[in-house]
């Protein structure tokens, strides 16, 4: 998703810079845990590869304008089981900041808006997937509902962001209600085809078992917590 440009303007757009350093403080605490776990030299490598990922899926992947903003498929919940929490949140802040300095610089204005709109659902679903996957449970092997759920709790929280820039930025009008309901409907579509691709990605790092114990995945991919 990108907010459209001129949904929020002005002064309004402060609020956009306050959260946006938020959501980064919060990266950079994950991005310590993450570097005194499995050190400097792993994250740096998953962060690369998801970035060329995300910077993929904004730029390759099929997306269209829809009311307020624009419907991606970003595959976070894939990318938060196959590298992790830390190098997806660097992954979709970089993958987004390439995009927008290199190919739409229109977007720069709302790259505040667009990175906590990312960023804080990542969040959420992490605190999430600690609740319903067990402890005892590698990512391989979640199933199709854990999948959905997760997809659930991140689209959600996109369609939630977007929402509220909408209505802080232009009110609440029943025409600019119809342009947030409008984007909303054809975002959660998301929902149907993330959890799918998941267990896809999923079953095929069952298959590649080799990338075990490397810096290419994240350890929890194939390892249950002990």
């Amino acid at each position: 998703m990108h907010i459209e440009p001129n949904v929020v303007e002005g002064a309004k757009i402060a609020l956009s810079y306050g959260t946006a350093v938020g959501a980064a403080g919060l990266t950079a605490k994950f991005v310590k845990d993450a570097v005194k776990q499995e050190g400097i030299a792993a994250l740096f490598i998953k962060a690369v590869m998801a970035t060329i990922l995300v910077f993929s899926f904004f730029e390759v992947l099929p997306h269209h304008a829809v009311g307020v903003s624009e419907v991606h498929l970003i595959l976070g919940s894939t990318l938060f089981l196959i590298f992790g929490l830390a190098p997806t949140a660097i992954a979709l802040s970089a993958g987004l900041l390439v995009q927008g300095v290199f190919f739409a610089q229109f977007d720069l204005p709302q790259y505040g808006m667009n990175l906590t709109t990312l960023l804080v659902p990542l969040y959420a679903m992490s605190m999430v997937a600690k609740k319903i996957i067990p402890e005892n449970v590698a990512y391989k092997d979640v199933t199709y509902a854990q999948t959905l759920k997760l997809s659930a709790v991140y689209q959600g929280g996109i369609v939630t962001w977007v929402g509220f820039w909408a209505v802080y930025g232009q009110g609440v009008g029943s025409e600019n209600l119809q342009q947030v309901l409008s984007f909303g409907m054809a975002y959660m579509s998301v929902i149907l085809i993330e959890p799918l691709v998941d267990l896809g990605v999923l079953a095929a790092a069952k298959v590649f078992a080799g990338l075990k114990d490397t810096a290419f995945v994240d350890k929890r991919l194939y390892e249950a917590n002990a």
